[in-house]
């Protein structure tokens, strides 16, 4: 397989690089997108081979859960998902942005979902019109790309696309609140840390 690389605007993606990307990801390919934080690796929830390739390209441990990306909080709810008060107040405050609330889904299991806040991001999520999981596209365990050239340093002919915008404006993670349980839980300290204990403790007063 040789990667491809498509340029894109990352402020105003060209339409399409985009509709090429979202047909890779409807046919189960791995395309590797900039979201705020670093560039993730998208793949197709729906794909039982896609998501094994994923965690296979990656090197990444299965019992390592993804991230479902949103292109819209509406979205969360299709997913058989009880959202609470209180997930919908971080929601409204911290989306579009680098946080990811796992939540409770109604047959006893978890899903964790994050809406990016970068323009290439949303367009492809919205074109895609399936559900798309992003860790970040790198080798698990090496450092989270940030440049289309960090993504094949890693993943070089091991991935279908890359859609480079730049360098990501971020580099740091999202943060990971963990609200499934009766208490909230920080699974991950990334770019909204601080910002996002303080609300833990107004909101579970």
């Amino acid at each position: 397989m040789r990667t491809r690389v498509l340029k894109v605007d990352p402020d105003r993606p060209e339409p399409e690089a985009i509709r090429e990307a979202a047909a890779l990801l409807r046919r189960g390919g791995l395309v590797a997108f900039p979201t705020e934080t670093v560039y993730g690796l998208g793949a197709n929830l729906e794909d039982p081979q896609a998501i094994q390739e994923l965690y296979q390209v990656k090197q990444r441990p299965f019992e390592k859960r993804v991230t479902l990306h949103v292109a819209d909080p509406s979205a969360v709810e299709a997913h058989g998902v009880e959202v609470s008060p209180a997930a919908r107040e971080l929601m409204s405050r911290f989306w579009p942005g680098p946080l990811t609330l796992v939540l409770g889904r109604r047959d006893g299991s978890t899903l964790g979902f994050r809406m990016p806040r970068h323009p290439v991001a949303l367009a492809l999520l919205r074109e895609a019109g399936v559900p798309v999981v992003a860790p970040s596209a790198n080798l698990s365990g090496s450092a989270p790309p940030r440049t289309a050239q960090e993504v094949l340093r890693d993943l070089s002919d091991r991935i279908d696309l890359v859609l480079d915008a730049g360098p990501t404006p971020g580099g740091v993670e999202s943060t990971v609140l963990d609200l499934s349980g009766d208490r909230p839980r920080v699974l991950r300290r990334g770019a909204i840390g601080e910002e996002i204990e303080k609300d833990i403790v107004r909101l579970h007063r």
